[in-house]
């Protein structure tokens, strides 16, 4: 019987271990930091050995110092018995990775841990690579095994209620602490189970963070706070990793913490201050192919729950026209993102997602839809530098034509490259008097964006 859990020495004792042939010594203190020079064979068997003297379940229960110390004596105990000669640092090594595995996701755990990396990709049991500070690198950790990838993933979809295996081999979930996971599984991965984690900051990000990191103006930041507070439908655009919801999250830190807000995401990753959110999360068919609810689904659900702010997380599909209905029926300062290289691409891509839902729609009467909803386009890029930068602030100004005219209000203009491969550019204003300036009026806040638009009266 397993006794792993209780407040006592002999706690991990639940089976008595062979007598050793002859007195073991123990290891010595100084001994290297090396890998051991056994096998895996034998580290395989220790391992074994020492997993079947314990009890996750009562594991769970227990602080994580207290599990690894106790592991610590065990695989001592353990591999003395046995006879395998192992140093004290590798037995710390073995302890921590069972309980990485236990309590964690395995050897990727120390990733997860590390708030410079935001990227994790793992694409079979020994190539895992990160993005840290904008640039790829591979590390030097790996999985047991295929199987190994394989049993982690299953454990990062089972934490929010999904499954992934052969039958079902692609799954998008997220991890406790909010982290976009994407898992792939055989037989569409060829070589094994493949796993992309996007990493979010623990620390929140505002409009004047994002100006430290460079990645806007302080005109800008002023415009973005200023068009939140006014209620303008905004569309932040741009490509994947490019920093979209995390220029959504630094937005929304403007909206009056005395409005309702629903947030509609495939996996949520939103992390709103606000005290009156309502977070909504779409959810997979089953193994019957029934039981689907789309981002679609949700945003018709979301009218009818008084909502002050619609938020879409990323709008990909036919929920484009719904996002564009919600915008236009009373649901004013409504974010949403997509992906696209520049805002005249991103008006595109709306009218093709809109034409995957309502084909039969004139196509001039989606572009007059989307000039009535939308105000405002924020094109996001992640540089070569590593460094992701606003490279327009757009208006939709309306129809000229059948053409929709948009207006730079904020374009990046490059310059030049530094000695470290950092990109050096500016900011420039088109001064230009916006079509929305009547809404900005209405709140009061005429005189301060003309200001940081640097108008001319």
């Amino acid at each position: 019987m397993k006794t792993f859990g209780r407040r006592t020495e002999a706690a991990l004792r639940a089976v008595p271990l062979p007598p050793p042939e002859a007195e073991a010594p123990p290891p010595a203190p100084h001994a290297p930091a090396a890998k051991p020079a056994e096998t895996p064979a034998p580290l395989q068997a220790l391992r074994t050995q020492v997993m079947e003297r314990i009890d996750p379940r009562a594991a769970v229960e227990m602080p994580q110092a207290r599990v690894r110390e106790q592991l610590e004596r065990l695989v001592h105990e353990v591999a003395g018995a046995q006879r395998i000669e192992i140093s004290a640092t590798d037995q710390a090594l073995l302890a921590q990775e069972l309980v990485d595995d236990m309590l964690g996701f395995g050897p990727i755990e120390e990733l997860l841990r590390d708030d410079g990396i935001s990227d994790i990709m793992i694409n079979g049991p020994e190539n895992i690579f990160i993005e840290k500070r904008g640039k790829l690198q591979q590390v030097k950790l790996n999985f047991r095994s295929a199987s190994h990838v394989a049993s982690i993933a299953q454990k990062m979809a089972a934490t929010v209620g999904r499954r992934v295996d052969e039958s079902s081999p692609l799954v998008d979930c997220r991890l406790p602490d909010g982290s976009r996971v994407n898992v792939v599984f055989p037989p569409l991965a060829l070589d094994g189970p493949c796993i992309s984690i996007r990493k979010f900051s623990k620390r929140k990000v505002d409009l004047q963070g994002m100006v430290e990191l460079g990645s806007l103006s302080n005109p800008i930041a002023r415009v973005l706070e200023i068009a939140s507070r006014c209620r303008l439908n905004i569309v932040v655009s741009g490509g994947t990793g490019s920093g979209k919801t995390t220029m959504m999250n630094a937005m929304s830190r403007m909206i009056d913490h005395g409005e309702r807000i629903v947030t509609i995401e495939d996996a949520a990753e939103l992390q709103l201050q606000q005290p009156h959110v309502v977070r909504l999360e779409t959810r997979p068919m089953n193994l019957e192919g029934r039981g689907e609810i789309t981002q679609r689904d949700l945003i018709k659900n979301a009218l009818r729950m008084r909502p002050d702010r619609i938020i879409v997380g990323e709008v990909r599909g036919a929920e484009a026209f719904d996002m564009l209905q919600a915008m236009n029926t009373g649901h004013d300062g409504s974010f949403c993102t997509i992906h696209a290289n520049n805002a005249r691409d991103g008006i595109t891509r709306i009218e093709n997602m809109v034409q995957m839902g309502t084909v039969s729609l004139p196509l001039r009467a989606i572009r007059t839809q989307i000039v009535s909803a939308v105000d405002v386009i924020v094109q996001l890029e992640r540089m070569r530098d590593g460094k992701r930068r606003v490279q327009q602030v757009t208006e939709v100004c309306g129809l000229e034509g059948d053409v929709i005219t948009l207006n730079d209000l904020f374009t990046y203009e490059f310059e030049s490259e530094d000695a470290q491969g950092n990109l050096i550019g500016r900011w420039v204003s088109s001064r230009v008097r916006p079509g929305f300036m009547n809404k900005l009026r209405y709140f009061g806040l005429d005189s301060a964006f003309a200001q940081a638009m640097e108008i001319v009266a």
